[in-house]
């Protein structure tokens, strides 16, 4: 179960549909390009979940294993962002984080765009080889405090890796009508009539005023970075250590990284964490200390995380309202993490800043883990 994404591009009118955009290669259409733009020949071939692309684990003749990214025919004609993902993820993979690294094409090419015809009409698709990275989800193993310490310390080292990054086409990471950047909130505006009779929308209403109030004019007091920008459970890949408990042995999805803060990435990292938590109030703590022993908070950052941990509920929850008028075949599907979401948004709200604070703040700075 995860938090269904959607493009910024499927929010805006357009004459293409997230369905019509989306890749459907079949399996032989997959195995004939990894043939011809890589020299690989696929023994398996397995399909991997994905809202708007298309990807497959595959194993190829010679023993090896790589993931194959098939993107949208919309995102595809921004190979420059692509490119900038790509080149992230090899430059932390450099500075030995666990990031997927970029197969060349026989021609050496990061990425390659393709004409396809998927069934409904040729398109133009980038496609990417990546290595494959082992483990499991952390959405899949028990969420102790020890991994929760380990997720908030490597969402830290990953921003702070990635600042050093030097691109000449940095900017295009601005993305500023991004719909999921926390810089963004005021967007979710247009999308308050989809929760029209759901008491939630009271809460997001609020929350939205309290950003613009309370936020929105501290952001000058926030140290800036390269965000991730979905550091969630479904992204993080562990694997057990010798002491009987996880590492992390993989960081996947670069596909909303974007300019942002530092505690952005914190607040995102926690909300996805709670999501599926037991004790969903406990896991801020954690995340926090693990966060603070590599990138301890300023008072403005400090001041504004539960805010902005709010906020990415909020996003999810609206959003989600709309991916269900855009696919209502799939509603039970796109509301399950949003259904959780409501709960755990409420519940915060709720209980308050002050409550909330003391519950992450003094605990944290007390948690046996932190260095």
């Amino acid at each position: 179960m995860r938090c269904v994404k959607v493009k910024l591009s499927s929010l805006q009118p357009s004459s293409m549909s997230v369905a019509d955009s989306k890749p459907n290669l079949s399996h032989l259409q997959v195995s004939e390009l990894v043939k011809r733009l890589f020299g690989l020949t696929p023994s398996q071939i397995h399909p991997l979940p994905s809202y708007d692309d298309q990807n497959f684990h595959l194993v190829v003749s010679e023993g090896d294993e790589y993931i194959l990214k098939v993107m949208n025919s919309e995102d595809s004609q921004n190979p420059t962002l692509l490119e900038l993902q790509t080149h992230a993820m090899t430059f932390l993979h450099e500075r030995g984080l666990p990031a997927q690294t970029v197969l060349p094409t026989t021609s050496g090419q990061v990425m390659s765009l393709e004409d396809i015809d998927c069934g409904f009409g040729r398109q133009k698709y980038l496609v990417r080889l990546l290595t494959y990275l082992p483990g499991t989800t952390i959405a899949k193993v028990p969420c102790s405090p020890q991994i929760l310490y380990e997720a908030g310390k490597m969402a830290a080292k990953m921003d702070t890796v990635l600042q050093e990054m030097k691109h000449p086409q940095l900017h295009v990471l601005q993305r500023e009508r991004f719909i999921w950047s926390l810089s963004n909130i005021p967007l979710l505006e247009p999308y308050l009539h989809l929760m029209d009779g759901d008491p939630v929308q009271q809460v997001v209403m609020s929350v939205i005023q309290q950003y613009n109030t309370c936020v929105q004019p501290k952001l000058s007091s926030f140290r800036k970075c390269i965000n991730h920008g979905d550091f969630n459970d479904h992204n993080i890949l562990v694997q057990p250590d010798d002491s009987a408990s996880y590492k992390i042995s993989g960081i996947l999805d670069f596909g909303d990284m974007s300019s942002g803060y530092y505690v952005y990435e914190l607040a995102i990292t926690i909300m996805y964490m709670m999501i599926e938590n037991p004790t969903p109030l406990d896991v801020g703590r954690a995340v926090l200390a693990g966060w603070e022993s590599v990138i301890p908070l300023n008072e403005a950052e400090r001041d504004a995380l539960y805010l902005l941990v709010l906020c990415r509920f909020c996003q999810s929850l609206v959003l989600a309202r709309h991916a269900v008028i855009q696919q209502p075949e799939n509603k039970d599907y796109l509301m399950i993490t949003a259904k959780t979401g409501i709960r755990h948004l409420c519940r915060l709200w709720e209980l308050g800043k002050e409550a909330v604070e003391r519950r992450w703040f003094q605990s944290a700075a007390q948690y046996p883990g932190k260095e």
